[in-house]
Order: C-alpha cells, then sequence, then structure tokens
C-alpha cells in the first residue's frame, strides 16, 4: 500500500476517510453525514467506524468514513491511532477501491499520533495470497494508495522512520507465511542477501563445514537429519559510536520442525513451518532499524536449520558437544530449539562481545499454556534490561511478561552423563529451558530470553494483522533501539 501526502485531495478519488476523537463535533461535513452519524450512535470511540454518502461539488457522489480515535487525552492513545487506521484498512482493503483520501487535518493529531494512524493502516493490509490462484474478484485487495491531507507539520518525517518498521514487520509476516518447501536455511539467507543489498548492513553466513570447524554440535545435531545445510547468518549495522560494543539479537530460525526422532503428532504439524519466528522477528527487525539508519550498533544473528526424522538424524539418549565445550545429553529431539540457539549465543559472544544480548524463540508450547496469545514470555538474568523490553513492549503493542529463573529450577537440567540435559520434567517447562540457555551466557553479560511461541501466528485477525502471521517481535526490538539504546 502505497502512501502519498497532498496539499489537495485528488478529484478522481471517490473514498474520503476523516479520524474523529471520541466526543468531538463533526463540523465541515455534509449534514446528511452528520446526521447519519449521530443516528447512527458514532460517539468516535477507539476503531469505531460510520460510513455514508454525500454528494460533493459538481455532483459526483462521495463515500465519507468517520473512524473513532478514542479520548484524545487516553494513555493508550498511540495505540488507539493505530488501530483507527487500521480499521479503516480492514473495512476498505477488498471493497472495490483503489484509492482513499485520508484527512487528518481535524483531530489535532501530533505528528508522531498521524504517524501512527498510517502504520497500523499500513500494516493491517498485508496478506500473504501469493499462492491463491482462484481468489473471487471481491475477495481480492484493492485499496492500493492513500492520499494524506491536512497532516500536521513533521508527519511525513515521522512517517519516514514508521514506514521502515513498517516493511520490517512485513518482511517478518513474508519469511513467517512462507511454506517450508520455499524457505529453508538457505532461501532464508537469499532472501536477507537481497532485502538487505545496498543498505550499508554487513551479512555473512556460516556453513556447515565452518559451524564444524567451530565445534557447533548441538545446532548441527539439529540438522544433520534435513536434506537441507544448516546456516549461521548474521547481519550488522554500525550506526553508533564507533569502536562501541554493539547489542546483539539471536533468533532460532528452525524452518520446519517435526520434532525429528521425537516426532510430533501428525495434526497440526503444518503450523511447524512458523518455528523460525524468532530468526524472522530478528531479520525484519534488522531490516527496520537498517531502514531508518538508527544511530546504534546491532547485530542480528539467526541459527537456520530444519528438524526431520532421516537415518541420520540424531535420536534421544545422543550426547553432543557444544561450541562452548559443555555437553548436552539430548532426550528429546523436540526440544531443538535451545540446541540451536546455543552455539548461536556462544558464537554471538565469542565474535561481538555485545554489550547485551537478546534471543527470541518460539521455544516452548508450555509457554503458550502459562501466557497463551496475550503476551511473550521475558526471563532475564537483569533487571534493567528486562525493564527495559517491558517498556518496550508496552509502547509497541508487543507485550512482555517476566518469568522466574533460579537455582531450582538450574539442578532440573543436570545430567547424569552429561554437563546439563536438553529437557527437565513437564512442569515448568519454559522456565528449564530458558536455565539451559542461561548456561552458555557469559558472566557479566546482560541477556534476556524471550520465549514468543504463542505470538508469531494467529489463527484470527488482530488490531493491525489479519489472521496468520502477526510479525510480533519487530516493532519490540525497533522501540527497545529507540529507547534504550538512541535515548
Amino acid at each position: 500500500m502505497q502512501i502519498h501526502f497532498a496539499a489537495t485531495p485528488p478529484s478522481d478519488v471517490r473514498l474520503h476517510a476523516r479520524p474523529v476523537n471520541q466526543g468531538q463535533a463533526l463540523a465541515g461535513l455534509d449534514p446528511v453525514i452528520t446526521e447519519g452519524a449521530a443516528v447512527s450512535k458514532f460517539t468516535g470511540r477507539t476503531a469505531q467506524l460510520f460510513e455514508g454518502f454525500a454528494i460533493a461539488d459538481g455532483g459526483a457522489v462521495r463515500r465519507i468514513a468517520l473512524v473513532g480515535l478514542g479520548e484524545a487525552g487516553a494513555a493508550e492513545r498511540r495505540a488507539n491511532c493505530e488501530k483507527a487506521g487500521a480499521a479503516i484498512t480492514a473495512k476498505y482493503l477488498v471493497s472495490g477501491e483503489s484509492a482513499l483520501v485520508l484527512d487528518l487535518g481535524h483531530a489535532a493529531l501530533s505528528a508522531d499520533e498521524a504517524a501512527a494512524v498510517l502504520l497500523g493502516l499500513r500494516l493491517r493490509g498485508w496478506r500473504h495470497d501469493k499462492y491463491r490462484t482462484r481468489l473471487a474478484a471481491d475477495k481480492k485487495p484493492s485499496l492500493a494508495t492513500v492520499h494524506v491531507i491536512g497532516a500536521p507539520a513533521g508527519t511525513e518525517a515521522a512517517w519516514g522512520r514508521e514506514e521502515a518498521v513498517a516493511r520490517g514487520v512485513e518482511f517478518t509476516r513474508a519469511l513467517v507465511a512462507e511454506p517450508a518447501n520455499t524457505l529453508y536455511p538457505a532461501t532464508f539467507v537469499t532472501a536477507c542477501e537481497e532485502a538487505f543489498a545496498g543498505t550499508g548492513a554487513e551479512v555473512s553466513v556460516l556453513s556447515e563445514a565452518e559451524m564444524a570447524k567451530l565445534g557447533m554440535g548441538a545446532l548441527l545435531g539439529v540438522g544433520q537429519g534435513s536434506e537441507r545445510e544448516s546456516k549461521l547468518l548474521a547481519i550488522r549495522w554500525n550506526g553508533g559510536a564507533p569502536g562501541e560494543a554493539p547489542t546483539v539479537f539471536v533468533g532460532k530460525g528452525v524452518t520446519f520442525d517435526t520434532g525429528g526422532i521425537s516426532l510430533k503428532p501428525g495434526p497440526g504439524m503444518e503450523d511447524m513451518k512458523w518455528d523460525m519466528g524468532g530468526a524472522g522477528a530478528v531479520a525484519g527487525a534488522m531490516l527496520a532499524l537498517v531502514g531508518r539508519k538508527a544511530k546504534a550498533n546491532i547485530v542480528g544473528v539467526m541459527g537456520l536449520v530444519e528438524n526431520m526424522p532421516d537415518g541420520k538424524a540424531q535420536r534421544p539418549g545422543d550426547v553432543v558437544t557444544t561450541m562452548s565445550g559443555q555437553t548436552v545429553e539430548v532426550l528429546n529431539t523436540d526440544a531443538e530449539g535451545r540446541l540451536v540457539l546455543c552455539d548461536a549465543l556462544h558464537w554471538a559472544q565469542e565474535q561481538y562481545a555485545p554489550a547485551r544480548i537478546v534471543d527470541l524463540a518460539t521455544l516452548t508450547g508450555a509457554m503458550i499454556i502459562s501466557l497463551g496469545t496475550e503476551h511473550g514470555g521475558m526471563f532475564a538474568n537483569d533487571d534493567t534490561l528486562a525493564e527495559q523490553l517491558t517498556a518496550a513492549g508496552k509502547t509497541s503493542g508487543d507485550r512482555l511478561w517476566r518469568m522466574p529463573l533460579g537455582p531450582e529450577y538450574d539442578k532440573l537440567i543436570d545430567s547424569p552423563i552429561a554437563d546439563m540435559k536438553n529437557i527437565g520434567p513437564r512442569e515448568g517447562g519454559s522456565i528449564t529451558a530458558a536455565q539451559f540457555l542461561q548456561r552458555f551466557i557469559k558472566e557479566g553479560t546482560p541477556w534476556a530470553h524471550l520465549d514468543i511461541a504463542g505470538m508469531v501466528w494467529s489463527t484470527k485477525p488482530g488490531a493491525t494483522w489479519d489472521k496468520g502471521a502477526t510479525g510480533y517481535g519487530v516493532r519490540l526490538i525497533d522501540q527497545f533501539v529507540r529507547d534504550a539504546l538512541e535515548g
């Protein structure tokens, strides 16, 4: 969806939309629209929408939409503005209208609030229709262009930043939505190489041979049953002070997870194409940060594997040696994400000596049982980092809830024959997974683990997404960088 700014609306666009504050008087509108809104009990509450028709000068029929912004002074004002923009798209995306005039000149919006309306409008318009060849005409997206008039001063600059975020979210959604026969480690790498070409970011890739030389037995063990070669992908952006230690984000990228020899049940296994959602979030966030030229040194690291039950696959009971030298007894090959992450985390620390490190992973079903689909789970060894991420989650809408760590949980993953085992008991499964990862974090390095298993895919539409891939994590990372690193 293309967004253009103009002083006056194009005369040939029939659909006009106006955001309205709750309780705001409807001035300057055709009396038919004003009366119709009143009769329909339109009050301007968040995302409430009223549609009517009016005759413009020259006799042309105008399709007029009013959308509610909620209360002007609400604490959640930014989120409400996004929801208002998204409500417009949800209503008119497949309406047959190809263009929309969005009049922002009547609600006393700030530039950031106006940009939030546009962000919601853009994000709600993303769909993954590339494989649909028989889509009915009235189900095909038609709305392609938005002409913005009456925008407050500074909106274009604010939108420039948010547009980069929108592109990042859309990139993540596209990665997560792709089926595993087209998206696997090598094609994930190719997609990123193409997306970051010419941006100034540094893209590097480790092959299986290079990872084997480094001793990444845990990551390589997960992928050894697949015909697809595993990869380790790193994207570096040096936008901060020269020589300043970077912040590193690490993503789990299991492009398809059968469970390996510990095979998952068949029903629902198709969902495991999105088990690379953590890596997808890191890739999209890096694209957003690079696109808006973030003033921070950032690295995104993605461990990319496919977990398959081939004759070469690792077995329950196998012992693998990680890059750190620690050994792991693999009791369940379906607890594979932590094996990917432990080597990726260790390599990232060795390679970049980060100021802080955050990993994102669709790691455990237990997290969905704990928090459902409303919050991602957060585990952290540093209170300041945890507070910064929590705040970024509240602002961005990618919400987090802090979970516990402690020695009582850590001892549950001790192994009788190796340094640790890759699963603990049934209870506290998300916590013992986090405890496993913590064993690979160097002393003194602030670290947070985000278990986002319930967040990257939705079975129903949300405020700013259609059902399917949500793009969760991109806005969280971007907001964290804005608040904690750029200040």
